[in-house]
């Protein structure tokens, strides 16, 4: 039997690879209640771009440009490569900017009502 921690990092591979799923989805994929995918999901959203819309239509989400598989830097990670950019040469500047446009988490979009 897998544990908590187990099976929501198998939850956060499978929002990322299927972009878009159910709690029921996720609940018969690993054979937990709906509340209990419901929980888990709303844990992984505290720390990955996963947007959940409810009502018709909804579900759980991927965000756009977010891979469970892709490494992101640390908001201090990306803070400090864009401090020290400034006082490359314009060469490197471009090399540096595209690490950070390789490597940046995605922007998390507010929904629209």
């Amino acid at each position: 039997m897998q544990s908590a921690t187990e099976r929501r990092q198998e939850v956060l591979y499978y929002i990322s690879d299927r972009r878009r799923v159910t709690y029921q989805e996720i609940a018969d994929e690993y054979g937990v209640s709906f509340n209990t995918a419901r929980r888990d999901v709303e844990l992984l959203a505290c720390s990955y771009p996963i947007d959940v819309v409810n009502g018709k239509g909804g579900g759980v989400r991927a965000m756009d440009g977010w891979y469970a598989s892709k490494r992101y830097l640390t908001d201090e990670q990306d803070a400090l490569l864009r401090k020290l950019a400034a006082g490359l040469q314009p060469e490197d500047q471009k090399t540096m900017e595209s690490i950070l446009t390789a490597f940046a988490k995605p922007q998390v979009k507010e929904p629209k009502n």
